[in-house]
């Protein structure tokens, strides 16, 4: 099996040129390599299209009983044509969809370039981290901090208090065991994940603590705490990935921490209102729908497909790709849309989503945005890809 690049300067060009949104400065990223039979890319310049053929395909398939309650919208970007609306304008459960908007608020507002720095600041013999929203710490930053610190230090304290609410409503507290999402406090390791760097392994119910626990290893200090303010003078300080490697993070596994952590640079105290915000003031059309969290692990929230469709290419390098990565990495399989298809999936009890970029055959590029709710996961899941693959092969 040969290597094969699936986001390549050719298919991006195409996206940056004909996407509606001012993004093309933040549409940088390594190209994704995985195992997969080698495949070319000759579509330099899109060809004219008649998308009546395809209009007539995507209408029939949006009645597939396997999707239960369904809202889509697709639009031929390249032409700003829509290709299908199907209930585009009736809220439903995107579940973690929703990061779509995350991602695009946050690029538009921050920059792909924007980092979070991590201060401890020393006052006699006790340090105290200052939370600031960086959730993926490493134990290699860790090994940097005490490095920095040097010695002399008893008490090893962290200040969360720049975030409040630790559980948002519509949240499971048992999502905590099951790896979902953490208490959602400004410092963490590898978000808050227990035993491992990655994965849904379970999480911790005091994420913040256990930073100050591993540097007070690292340095010998006996005393560990909270703390409600930071005094001294700042002695290490640590940088975050950049904003467009952290959405990438946040993408590829579906990482609900991550999303909130995101939200929570827009804006401490209401990171749903200023993401809405940010969306308004770009241009985008929020109207009709209503979202509660940053990561869609609420079943409180309700969007249209005509929103998540109108942000699905402001993170398109984020996205997984089908048959290859993230989310995405079992799916489309021997299908068209294998390696072509970018998507941001969603999934909770009876809901699957599945919103993105694909460009077809024609050379055109389409932004989709499918959303089914009360229906079973795992059909809804294949008639999705098989409208992605439709829309692949126009």
């Amino acid at each position: 099996m040969k290597k094969w690049w699936m986001s390549t300067v050719v298919v991006m060009a195409a996206v940056i040129a004909t996407v509606v949104f001012a993004v093309a400065n933040v549409l940088v990223h390594d190209p994704v390599q995985v195992d997969k039979p080698e495949r070319g890319i000759t579509a330099l310049e899109p060809r004219g299209v008649d998308n009546t053929g395809l209009k007539a395909t995507l209408s029939a398939m949006a009645q597939d009983k396997r999707l239960g309650n369904f809202g889509a919208m697709i639009t031929d970007i390249t032409t700003g044509e829509v290709v299908l609306s199907q209930n585009a304008e009736t809220a439903l459960t995107p579940a973690s969809a929703t990061k779509l908007l995350t991602a695009a608020a946050a690029l538009y507002e921050l920059g792909p370039e924007d980092r979070i720095v991590t201060e401890v600041r020393k006052k006699d013999r006790t340090v105290v981290i200052k939370g600031s929203g960086d959730v993926w710490l490493t134990h290699e930053q860790m090994d940097s901090l005490a490095a920095q610190i040097g010695t002399g230090v008893d008490t090893v304290l962290v200040d969360v208090t720049a975030w409040k609410d630790k559980l948002l409503p519509g949240w499971d507290p048992a999502d905590v065991d099951a790896g979902f999402v953490a208490p959602l406090e400004p410092v963490m390791l590898y978000g808050g994940r227990l035993g491992a760097t990655s994965g849904d392994v379970p999480r911790s119910h005091r994420p913040a603590f256990d930073v100050a626990e591993a540097l007070a290893k690292r340095l010998g200090a006996g005393t560990v705490g909270y703390t409600d303010s930071a005094e001294g003078e700042v002695v290490a300080h640590t940088e975050s990935p950049t904003l467009q490697k952290r959405i990438s993070m946040m993408m590829e596994d579906s990482d609900n921490v991550m999303a909130e952590a995101i939200g929570r640079e827009l804006s401490a105290e209401h990171p749903v209102e200023a993401t809405l915000d940010v969306l308004r003031k770009n241009g985008v059309d929020v109207g009709g729908s209503t979202v509660v969290d940053n990561s869609g692990l609420s079943l409180g929230n309700q969007i249209t497909p005509k929103l998540l469709n109108q942000v699905a290419a402001a993170s398109v390098l984020a996205l997984p790709v089908a048959g290859g990565t993230g989310t995405l990495e079992n799916r489309f399989n021997n299908t068209p849309g294998a390696g072509w298809v970018r998507a941001k999936t969603g999934t909770l009890t009876g809901v699957s989503a599945l919103a993105g970029v694909v460009p077809s055959k024609s050379g055109h590029v389409y932004s989709f945005a499918m959303i089914s709710n009360g229906s079973e996961i795992k059909q809804a899941r294949a008639a999705l890809d098989a409208i992605a693959n439709a829309v692949r092969e126009a």
